[in-house]
């Protein structure tokens, strides 16, 4: 089963990574100031999985990647670099796919 992971920062902040079922990190968040704002941010990751919610960008180098978005337009998290388009679009629907049932796994 997919999950979120919470992991504290070097600098005591926290931070959620959604994994697939094989374990591999689809989607890393931005820092939250608390627990709770972080549970808070999985919440909105859970329930932000429309296409508008997910930003197709590519990197200074070309990388693929995407940003995925809150409802309010701010950013959640940010994905891997990919290599090539349709990797990238394959990791957006797999968020699509896990991030709703997704556990919550804190490590903080």
């Amino acid at each position: 089963m997919s999950k979120y992971q919470i992991k504290k920062t070097i600098n005591s902040q926290y931070r959620w990574v959604l994994k697939a079922t094989n374990g591999e990190t689809l989607i890393t968040s931005e820092t939250y100031t608390t627990n709770q704002n972080c549970l808070n941010g999985i919440a909105s990751s859970k329930i932000s999985v429309s296409d508008k919610n997910f930003e197709r960008k590519s990197s200074i180098s070309g990388q693929p990647y995407f940003n995925q978005g809150a409802n309010n337009y701010q950013v959640l998290g940010t994905s891997e670099m990919y290599s090539s388009i349709a990797a990238r679009d394959n990791g957006i629907d797999s968020v699509k796919r896990n991030a709703p049932t997704a556990t919550i796994e804190d490590l903080s």
